[in-house]
């Protein structure tokens, strides 16, 4: 069965790589995992994509069509929201969805960096500022567990897909609710504990949404999947085996 990852915000496929080796650790093939890379986050962005949240959805489905038979869809953050959006709306694409740490809710404020980006001008200020020691700073103080990994592939390409991505979805919690409430397939939410973006209660009433299950990553912040692979790896083939 193939399991799709999709990462998020700020980051690339290399988000996946510890998850990818617990999984394989636990007895997953390597050769059945597709790590997606999306348009503009160290991967080209085909003519006239202009990276808006509808744009992402739409290509992830098409990359699922190619791969020809329904798959375990695993994303985190902007990824999450994908996955629960595409995998709730494409029953037939998808055998079960799991989403990480990012939330499809129309009762969810964005957080304080992303209103930047949402704001014409101020947003572009904020990516000018995002560069060198100033950028791998950022990510630490926003707890990312590997800043200057990250910061590698932070060029102009992914800024501007940042802020078209987040300008898009300003509502996407009234848009994109309603199909995640109409999910017919087996679901998980994981959570952070201590994640800085999101409380955990948010992440409990997207897997009570979706009539799905819910873990929660003990010690973890925003990017659970990365901090603790061995815990994650270890729910995702518990709730594999059952879906």
């Amino acid at each position: 069965m193939p399991i799709v990852f999709v990462h998020g915000v700020p980051d690339t496929v290399a988000l996946w790589d510890p998850l990818v080796a617990a999984l394989v650790a636990r007895g997953v093939a390597e050769s059945d995992t597709v790590r997606l890379a999306l348009p503009g986050f160290a991967a080209p962005v085909p003519d006239g994509f202009d990276c808006i949240k509808d744009e992402y959805a739409t290509w992830i489905v098409g990359q699922l069509e190619a791969i020809g038979t329904p798959v375990d869809l695993v994303g985190h953050d902007w990824g999450a929201l994908l996955t629960q959006y595409v995998g709730s709306g494409n029953p037939s694409l998808i055998r079960s969805w799991a989403a990480f740490d990012g939330a499809v809710d129309r009762d969810d404020v964005w957080h304080d960096l992303a209103q930047a980006w949402q704001t014409p001008e101020v947003g572009e200020q904020v990516m000018e500022a995002m560069s060198g020691d100033a950028l791998v700073d950022g990510l630490r103080d926003g707890g990312h567990p590997d800043a200057e990994g990250a910061a590698r592939f932070v060029d102009d390409a992914m800024k501007a897909a940042v802020l078209a991505l987040y300008r898009s979805a300003i509502t996407v919690g009234d848009e994109w609710q309603p199909t995640v409430e109409r999910n017919e397939r087996p679901a998980l939410v994981g959570w952070g504990e201590h994640d800085p973006y999101a409380a955990v209660e948010m992440g409990r009433a997207v897997a009570t949404r979706a009539h799905g299950d819910f873990v929660l990553l003990e010690g973890a912040g925003h990017w659970s999947v990365f901090e603790r692979p061995d815990e994650t790896a270890a729910a995702l083939v518990a709730f594999w085996a059952k879906a």
